[in-house]
Parts: C-alpha cells; sequence; structure tokens
C-alpha cells in the first residue's frame, strides 16, 4: 500500500469530502551510489555550515530567503502552514471544464485521491460519479510543499486522480520555434497520413512499450556480480545516407511499418486525384495549340497553396 503523502478535503461547493493523497506512479528505476573508484567507498554530499565550517544535521536546517546581497530572513515552516489560504487544508474546486480544452503541456505529475474513512464514501462517490457522466474534469487550487498549485481532477478505474498543472505564465510561449513556412505537395500530405495510419494502435501494451534500458542495465549488474562477460549490443542495421527526398523516406517508412506488422510491404503510388488529371490533360492540350495561347493558360494557373 503506498504512503500517505498529504491528507486534506476536496471541497465541492459546500460537499467536502476527506481525502489521503497518495503517489500515483511507481519508479523502477535503478540507482547507483556516488563510490570513490579507488576503493569502492560511499561518496556523500555532506551539509557544511559556510560560517562555523562545520557539518551540520538535519534538525539544525531550516529555511531562509536571501534580500539583497547580505541578508537573509529566516522563514519557519510552522508560519509557512499558517499562511491564511483557504487551499491550505483543502483542494478547492474553481470550475469544470471539458479535458480537450486543457494543453496538456500543463498536466504533469499524478496522484490517487482515497477517501479518508466511511464517512467520505458517499461524497466522494458523488464527486466521482458526477465527474463521469458529465464528462468533464474539475479545475483546482491546492497548496503543497510552500506553494499554492493549480491542479486537475479526473476518474480513472473508479478512483478519483489528481493531476499538478502548471499556471498559464509558466508555460513558455513557442511561436518563435517555429520554423519557416514551407511548400508541401498532396501526395506528401496524403503519404504522411498513410504512415500515420499504419502506425496507429488501440493501446499502448506490448514489448515496444516496455523499458528495455532498465531491463540491460539489471543484466550487466548481473553479469558483473557473477563474474562473467556482460551481453554485448548486437551490431545495428546498416543505415542508409540522409535522406533528401521528403517522398521516397515517407514511402519507405510507409514499407517498413506495414513489414512490422506482418502486412504486404510493397508500396504502392496514391491514386491520382481527378483535379490532378484535368491538368495533365490541359498541358497535353496546350502543347498542341500555338505558343501564345498556351502562355496565357500557363500564366492564369493558380500557385500552389503552402501549408
Amino acid at each position: 500500500m503506498p504512503r500517505t503523502i498529504w491528507s486534506g478535503a476536496i471541497s465541492f461547493g459546500l460537499v467536502t469530502v476527506p481525502i489521503h493523497v497518495v503517489n500515483a506512479r511507481e519508479d523502477h528505476s535503478i540507482h547507483f551510489h556516488q563510490v570513490h573508484l579507488e576503493d569502492m567507498g560511499r561518496v556523500r554530499n555532506r551539509k557544511i555550515c559556510e560560517i562555523e565550517d562545520r557539518e551540520v544535521a538535519q534538525s539544525e536546517i531550516g529555511k531562509g530567503y536571501q534580500w539583497g546581497k547580505d541578508t537573509i530572513i529566516p522563514v519557519l515552516d510552522e508560519e509557512l502552514r499558517e499562511i491564511p489560504l483557504p487551499t491550505a487544508k483543502a483542494i478547492e474546486i474553481e470550475a469544470f471544464v471539458p479535458l480537450d480544452s486543457i494543453d496538456p503541456i500543463q498536466i504533469g505529475e499524478g496522484y490517487y485521491l482515497e477517501p479518508d474513512g466511511q464517512v467520505a464514501a458517499k461524497p466522494y462517490t458523488l464527486l466521482r460519479q458526477a465527474l463521469e457522466r458529465s464528462s468533464k474534469v474539475a479545475v483546482a487550487k491546492y497548496a503543497w510543499s510552500g506553494r499554492e498549485r493549480l491542479g486537475l481532477l479526473r476518474v480513472r478505474d473508479n478512483v478519483i486522480v489528481l493531476h499538478a498543472m502548471r499556471w498559464a505564465d509558466e508555460i513558455r510561449d513557442p511561436s518563435q520555434l517555429k520554423p519557416e513556412e514551407v511548400e508541401l505537395t498532396d501526395d506528401e500530405i496524403a503519404q504522411a497520413e498513410q504512415l500515420i495510419d499504419r502506425l496507429t494502435r488501440d493501446d499502448l501494451e506490448g514489448d515496444d512499450f516496455t523499458d528495455r534500458y532498465t531491463e540491460a542495465v539489471e543484466q550487466l549488474i548481473d553479469a558483473k556480480r557473477e563474474n562473467r562477460e556482460p551481453p554485448t549490443a548486437e551490431e545495428p542495421e546498416e543505415t542508409p545516407g540522409q535522406v533528401v527526398d521528403l517522398m521516397a523516406a515517407l514511402k519507405e517508412s510507409v514499407a517498413k511499418a506495414k513489414a512490422s506488422r506482418g502486412e504486404d510491404a510493397t508500396v504502392h503510388d496514391m491514386p491520382t486525384k481527378k483535379t490532378a488529371a484535368k491538368r495533365t490533360t490541359a498541358k497535353k492540350t496546350a502543347k498542341k495549340q500555338p505558343a501564345k495561347k498556351a502562355a496565357k493558360k500557363t500564366t492564369a494557373r493558380k500557385p500552389r497553396r503552402s501549408a
């Protein structure tokens, strides 16, 4: 059973739901210690007071805010807990919105909200079912670790989940990162759509979505512990040089996607659209006509739209 990391309540209008917050994620990464390679002794980070030049215990350490060059203002944990914020003791629901109205870049770490005892069972179930039937998520404010935060409440497998969210002013404007306008053909876009279709799946289950790095590190550690040679990496397939032709790269990608699913990997050209056939016919007719008329038709043709 995961440990409780925060206890409080969800405030839903005049309804209060006592809850415990537990982590929704597990860390299966392999963690290493820092060691002295010569004798394998542990290397630790010591906390030294700059004035007394000695190591201090955790019980002697508190918070301080740097004000100016030479002034530090001490701030006690008790003082932070007594800040008059309604969100200090509760997760205050502010609004209900459709999930697709929230930019995923704002959504962060997830936590499960567990009802605190039998008294919380009914209001907890009420909020959960109301969220499910409305097909909306709740946006709330709460205060943890010395700051007020924005959160999103949704339902997963009959449990209410709280996602930490970034405030709008914490998201950088990406407009300056956009590339310059380029021109794409209809065939290039159609091939990209075909590639997306070939790579579309209903879930993220299977070997393609397992942590192979952690498995490889475990094998390396086991081999060293048993004094045997660690497994060697397979020789990578020969990769072609940089592909300049975007259309060729798309067709090759579609073929590989088909082959990986056991389908016929033969790449067929996209069917020519009727509009394209008309253009071809117009070109042939233009060649038979006098040069002046052909020139007029060429001038009248509209340029391709940029993507």
